[in-house]
């Protein structure tokens, strides 16, 4: 079975399902991340490594930093090549070259290519939003939605193999509402305050909650989850926010890892706690059109 994950810069691919990726190389699974771009118009997160040295040559470490947590994590990583578009504010326009700007018929294309040499049964991406509206992960969306349709379709880019359907597509919901209200609540419980509260006082209940099809088992690794993530030095605090929650209450209060599934050439029977559930040992290998409606 292969597992691939398409995310938009190096490091999201540790803040979002890595404990679900840990617990299916565990498996045996063959795991992927097809990463957009290089991160190289983000920032530097943690304090401890905010300096000019490091601001120059931040497009090198962010390529460092991601070898170091694919090694950690256990997985395979390709880098689709395209160019951060940064986080502009108010009018600001992106650059011309950014990957949000570009067309994701076109842009799908190198993703098409992934797809069809590593012959993923599943794969994860962001929502129609990007999980939040950062302009490359709505990108991320729409250029990984038109590549497991196009990488499907024999007439399309026949010049990256042969063609490959994808069974099963999920949008990756492991940074939800109601994970970090749960947390946030058995923290308050056991009297260790309340880390999460002003987070959720900006947020409202959303509908994503409603939304959750699959759960994945995965509390065994959230201590690897949280050896990726550290591996990210310029972009996560190891005294941040990212670990104010104790291991052991992250186990307690909320042992999953969660996904909705959006597409399916295999019956399901929701909700999952398996990304494979309903995949026979060759799934994948038809061509068959047809989805099941979720």
């Amino acid at each position: 079975m292969k597992l691939l994950h398409v995310h938009a810069h190096p490091d999201d691919e540790s803040s979002k399902g890595a404990a679900t990726t840990a617990y299916y190389v565990a498996k045996g699974v063959e795991v992927m991340v097809a990463t957009c771009t290089g991160g190289e118009r983000g920032s530097i997160l943690n304090p401890k490594m905010d300096s000019p040295d490091n601001w120059a040559n931040l497009a090198e470490l962010r390529r460092a930093e991601m070898e170091k947590a694919a090694a950690i994590l256990g997985i395979r990583q390709v880098w689709l090549g395209y160019v951060d578009s940064g986080l502009p504010e108010g009018d600001e326009e992106l650059p011309p070259e950014a990957f949000a700007r570009l067309d994701p018929e076109v842009a799908a294309g190198p993703l098409v290519k992934v797809i069809r040499e590593f012959r993923p049964q599943v794969l994860t991406t962001y929502d129609e939003n990007g999980g939040y509206p950062h302009p490359d992960h709505i990108m991320c969306h729409r250029i990984s939605m038109a590549a497991v349709t196009a990488a499907a379709d024999p007439k399309a880019w026949p010049e990256h193999g042969e063609p490959w359907q994808v069974a099963k597509v999920y949008y990756d919901r492991s940074l939800h509402r109601g994970r970090f209200k749960a947390l946030d609540t058995l923290m308050h419980e056991s009297g260790l305050g309340t880390p999460y509260s002003e987070w959720l006082r900006e947020r409202p209940e959303q509908e994503i909650e409603r939304r959750l099809t699959t759960f994945v088992p995965c509390a065994e690794y959230f201590a690897v989850r949280n050896d990726a993530l550290r591996a990210h030095a310029t972009q996560i605090d190891p005294d941040g926010w990212w670990f104010a929650v104790p291991l052991e209450v992250q186990q307690a209060g909320w042992p999953t890892e969660d996904f909705e599934l959006v597409r399916s050439t295999v019956p399901v029977t929701l909700p999952e706690s398996d990304l494979f559930a309903g995949l026979p040992g060759d799934a994948g290998a038809s061509l068959d059109s047809w989805c099941y409606s979720i």
